[in-house]
């Protein structure tokens, strides 16, 4: 099999010749690896590890000139601002202006500059999926939930469903539209040279969900369930990443259509790799699994290769339906060794 036969098989459940690999990382940890393999090219580094990589891709931005905040904070085309975070092992943008923040009425979202689907340049789509033949393509990223947070702010946002619903109604559903347009493009322009989509969001915390699935199923599914179906529609598979512990959203997720699961974040409450895999298995695939919180970062690479073994044999118990990765983005403090072994381990089993 080639990489992207692996992981296309790994997602319809069918054999393999061995379980995929994908990355997810930092910008220092990407510069780390580069320098290691002695490339300069991503998917250079990914072939020198033998990493088998699903390549996301989007659409060039066009759009107005966005304001120039100096080095340290930068605006995005929502309006939202982010100022830059120095950390001792790396950096990060942080979210510090949240555009609908002072929104009282449906009167101040029309008010507000919501982005225009025309902003993209989507012709540049097949070009960019080109230079990545044999390789899975993933485009698109429809998250409403976290993009309703990413406006209101996450306090606000999770108040209004209680105390504003119309309010929050159309805030989401005027997120949700912008997103349909904006897909219903890069579908259409990229064919049959993509082949995921993420229609993702982020409901779970360390100890349970954020919000009850009752306000998910009131607010967000039916936006989330046309998000999904666009997609199918185009044959595209659909990957949901959802953090923490969302163990009971899992069946809506297969009703709604989800394929691929990401990132189990199995010492979140709740989430058992022997139950997942075993009540769920046949139903999704799974993507992650290997913890970024204590083992990639202050385990050994022994602990590394344990936590590799025992994923294979409960989240890809049946020999199919896995895709080997971190959690999450693997850290600035995550050694050499120790990604190494991530990447090794499946070969030496």
């Amino acid at each position: 099999m080639n990489r992207f036969e692996r992981i296309m098989a790994a997602i319809q459940h069918r054999p393999l010749d061995r379980f995929p690999t994908d990355i997810w990382c930092v910008d220092e940890v990407k510069q780390r690896l580069l320098d290691y393999c002695g490339v300069t090219e991503w998917v250079r580094a990914l072939d020198y590890l033998d990493i088998d990589g699903i390549i996301t891709l989007r659409p060039p931005y066009i759009g107005p000139a966005l304001p120039d905040l100096g080095e340290s904070v930068r605006q995005d085309e929502w309006g939202m601002v982010y100022r830059r975070q120095i950390y001792n092992d790396g950096v990060y943008w942080e979210q510090v202006g949240y555009p609908l923040a002072n929104a009282e009425a449906i009167a101040d979202l029309d008010a507000y500059p919501w982005p225009d689907p025309d902003w993209y340049d989507y012709s540049a789509l097949p070009d960019l999926c080109a230079q990545y033949e044999g390789r899975a393509i993933e485009i698109g990223y429809t998250a409403i939930f976290y993009y309703h947070n990413k406006l209101r702010g996450l306090e606000l946002s999770m108040m209004d469903l209680a105390l504003r619903p119309e309010f929050s109604r159309e805030l989401i559903r005027r997120i949700a539209e912008f997103f349909f347009a904006y897909h219903q493009r890069c579908y259409e322009a990229a064919g049959k040279a993509m082949q995921i989509a993420q229609v993702t969001d982020d409901f779970g915390s360390q100890t349970g969900l954020l919000i009850s699935r009752g306000m998910i199923e009131e607010y967000y599914r039916g936006w989330m369930q046309r998000a999904i179906d666009q997609a199918k529609g185009f044959g595209i598979k659909v990957f949901h990443h959802d953090d923490g512990a969302i163990y009971p959203l899992l069946p809506m997720f297969i009703e709604m259509g989800v394929d691929i699961l990401n990132p189990i974040q199995w010492r979140c409450k709740g989430m058992d790799r022997e139950a997942i895999g075993a009540n769920y298995g046949e139903r999704l695939c799974f993507h992650g699994g290997v913890d970024n919180q204590y083992t990639l970062p202050f385990g050994s690479a022994n602990d590394v290769r344990a936590e590799v073994a025992y994923n294979l044999k409960t989240l890809g118990r049946s020999g199919t339906g896995y895709i080997i990765a971190p959690c999450h983005n693997i850290q600035a403090n995550t050694s050499i060794e120790n990604i190494l072994a991530l990447y090794q381990a499946p070969r030496n089993l």
